[in-house]
């Protein structure tokens, strides 16, 4: 079924609005250029001079022309050895900030009683961040592994693996999605799913509703809900609080 325009910049497929946020129960996020302005593991890339060669290859695995995201992860954090703690503060401090209508999408959807999830293929130094300043109740991401002895405070340019897994891709997103919701006693049809690259698509795909925030094309295309024009907040124009 094809997206059609409901207000300028937002598009929509498969349902009828208005929806009501009391109809759901959980809302999931993705993090990087989703709630965040940035894709953290480029910005981390750039205090190792290697900014445009991660980048590159993040565009590519949000496009879904990466088959392996896993691999691509890999290839991407061990860009990052010698990078250090306080570098990643810097990007903290200086470049991330929410996305517009951020803040206010996730206070009305806790306002209605929704319970929140991130999961991110980032790293638990933002994830966690995010999580206190937004009041998030679940998250999933990826932790980067810091050297200890002389060269403590640097990344050694790889991950730690989790009791969960080693790296959290569109199928743990999907598994987390699916556990939180098994956890809650809800059917998955009662989640929302918000997301814009590739790696979203799996949990989106189980969502009762998924919306596309400025977006790839192919996660546009297959989305309820397709934002291109202003912030976060614009779900709340389609699923009134």
């Amino acid at each position: 079924m094809p997206l059609t325009s409901f207000a300028p910049g937002l598009s929509i497929q498969g349902f009828t609005p208005p929806l009501r946020l009391s109809d759901f129960k959980l809302v999931a996020f993705d993090m990087d250029s989703t709630l965040i302005n940035i894709e953290c593991v480029d910005e981390i890339a750039d205090a190792a001079g290697r900014k445009e060669e991660v980048a590159a290859i993040t565009e590519a695995a949000m496009r879904g022309e990466i088959a392996d995201y896993k691999e691509s992860l890999r290839r991407r954090v061990a860009l990052l050895r010698g990078v250090t703690v306080a570098d990643m503060e810097l990007v903290y401090t200086q470049r991330l900030q929410l996305n517009p209508g951020a803040e206010k999408l996730v206070k009305a959807c806790q306002a209605a009683g929704l319970k929140t999830l991130l999961v991110s293929g980032g790293f638990t130094f933002f994830t966690d961040r995010i999580r206190d300043k937004l009041g998030i109740d679940y998250t999933r991401s990826n932790v980067l592994e810091i050297e200890s002895g002389p060269n403590c405070g640097q990344l050694t340019g790889r991950m730690v693996d989790q009791p969960w897994g080693d790296i959290c891709d569109g199928a743990e997103k999907r598994r987390m999605l699916l556990e939180t919701c098994a956890a809650l006693g809800i059917d998955p049809r009662q989640a929302i799913a918000v997301g814009d690259g590739a790696n979203d698509l799996p949990m989106m795909g189980e969502a009762g509703l998924s919306m596309a925030w400025h977006a790839k094309p192919r996660v546009r295309e297959q989305a309820m809900v397709a934002v291109d024009e202003g912030g976060l907040d614009r779900l709340l124009e389609v699923v009134r609080p």
